[in-house]
């Protein structure tokens, strides 16, 4: 597949970094266009992203599954609403199959860095091996989960018992029987402590701060609606607009009406919490005591009533020190504990980390994001030519699915290309007039939802919402659709040394578009 050619002659037209969701889309999508020769750089050994590294207990998706999926593909097989890890898994590596991905696939290639070269306006990527590749495009497809997070405690590297994080589960540990300590109550924890609570002889579960909790509408799918799925392809596509309204509804509480939250989300948490908990003491340390929404909103049928079982401790306090045998918290209890494990979650506003990104001029994308990581539609940053991010900044979700989002992107991603092929142009940059306008929006449309008011991963160090779109999906779709390519300037051979097809300040589509 690679070339030889020169500089001036690219080895690829797009270079694609990482292998889940979002690469294989973007892969799919270019192939079927036929604009050049493709390479995705995927540091594992198997396509899968989060799906392949997060095999932990009891791992599912939270978006129902024939909404999870892409909707070239869709897939009449789904064995539950909510499916597990494996079979999204599957599903991934059956679509890289099917559409010839697997030969445009270096596995075991990690990206140290990528840098813009201006004279020949191509991209030069660096992997951790030291060898270099160069193509016109970049498209990073890292996602915002996909570096996991543990928290420094004093004494973690003296504790002699067994450690790891939820994202690398070591199964080759048997918990059967073991005195195991849980730090973090998030979603994964949510979904492997019920999992290993019958097993282990003690769970102790370390709780920052309580999470609500919805019940997940799961079950099996019965043989005779996979059939029917089967046979007539348009119940299956009735299916999932069924559910995309469904779930495409709750974006109103979440960026337009937050009182709704108490009807959803405070009524139906409070009422599970009474069901399944009968110790009040435990029901008060299992109520969040931050706005609905703050920080991200769970689905599980079992974990509050797994927190009421005799083997469980649910411990509030502060943790003070990790000790050779246990952990100590700030009260001077010590918590004896076979294993650790870490469910803290992932590095979501550390965008592309910990690669180094560098674009015109000598310009290292860190420091354009002095103040936040933020790119106009979530993929593009002036001073960066001919590079576009999937599931970037501001376009993460609290009430959907994200698989919508990334096939908005790769369409917009997509077109920006075709549009320069056209033009001749070898450079597509985005406006920084507009760039700034995008964001300056967003930013003051996150201030009204219900994201803003307590300490989260949707939010950095500085307090900037980096991570989530404060609208509704089909809104953030008419935007990469209609008008987009306005924002950007391409230039090149044949186009004169000055910016050409500049932007129309006129007529911003961007309020319509998350007002919708």
């Amino acid at each position: 597949m690679q070339r030889t050619g020169s500089a001036a002659s690219p080895s690829f037209h797009t270079l694609i970094i990482g292998a889940g969701f979002a690469g294989v889309g973007m892969a799919i999508a270019l192939k079927k266009a036929g604009l050049g020769d493709l390479l995705i750089l995927e540091k594992r050994s198997d396509v899968g992203g989060v799906w392949r590294d997060n095999t932990y207990p009891g791992a599912a998706c939270d978006v129902p599954s024939h909404l999870y999926s892409f909707s070239f593909e869709p897939n009449p097989d789904w064995s539950r609403v909510f499916a597990p890890q494996a079979e999204i898994h599957q599903y991934l590596k059956r679509c890289a199959e099917k559409h010839g991905l697997l030969p445009a696939i270096r596995f075991g290639c990690e990206v140290a860095q990528a840098r813009f070269l201006e004279e020949p306006s191509l991209w030069a990527v660096t992997l951790t091996s030291g060898q270099v590749l160069h193509a016109r495009f970049v498209v990073t497809a890292t996602g915002q989960l996909s570096r996991p997070v543990c928290p420094e405690i004093e004494g973690m590297d003296r504790f002699k018992g067994r450690v790891f994080h939820s994202a690398h589960w070591d199964h080759g540990y048997d918990v059967k029987g073991k005195r195991v300590a849980v730090i973090g109550t998030g979603a994964s924890a949510i979904q492997f402590v019920p999992a290993i609570a019958s097993r282990v002889s003690q769970l102790t579960v370390f709780q920052r701060s309580a999470a609500y909790i919805l019940p997940r509408p799961d079950g099996p799918y019965a043989a005779w609606r996979k059939a029917l799925f089967r046979r007539l392809p348009w119940t299956m596509k009735l299916h999932r607009a069924r559910i995309y309204a469904q779930y495409e509804g709750r974006a109103i509480g979440f960026t337009r009406i937050k009182a709704l939250m108490d009807v959803a989300v405070g009524l139906p948490f409070k009422a599970l919490l009474r069901r399944q908990v009968q110790d009040r003491a435990l029901r008060a340390q299992l109520t969040p005591d931050y706005p609905i929404g703050c920080k991200r909103i769970l689905l599980s049928n079992d974990y509050l009533a797994t927190m009421a079982r005799p083997n469980v401790k649910l411990v509030t306090q502060g943790i003070r020190r990790i000790t050779a045998d246990g952990i100590e918290t700030v009260d001077g209890q010590h918590h004896a504990a076979d294993a650790i494990v870490y469910g803290t979650g992932f590095a979501a506003t550390a965008f592309l980390a910990p690669m180094t990104i560098t674009g015109r001029d000598g310009l290292e994308l860190n420091e354009a994001w002095r103040q936040g990581a933020q790119a106009y539609l979530g993929m593009t940053v002036p001073g960066f030519p001919n590079f576009f991010m999937l599931y970037g900044p501001n376009t993460n979700l609290g009430h959907s699915s994200i698989i919508y989002m990334l096939e908005s992107q790769i369409a917009h991603v997509l077109r920006c290309m075709q549009a320069a092929h056209r033009a001749g142009a070898s450079r597509v940059e985005v406006d920084h007039q507009r760039y700034a306008r995008f964001n300056d929006t967003v930013q003051a449309r996150l201030r009204a939802t219900v994201w803003q008011g307590c300490r989260s991963w949707y939010v950095d160090a500085n307090g900037h919402n980096s991570t989530n779109w404060p609208g509704f999906t089909f809104g953030y779709r008419w935007l990469t659709r209609h008008g987009s390519l306005k924002a950007y300037h391409f230039t090149g051979p044949g186009r004169g040394d000055g910016p050409q097809a500049r932007p129309d300040l006129a007529g911003d589509p961007l309020a319509r578009a998350i007002a919708r």
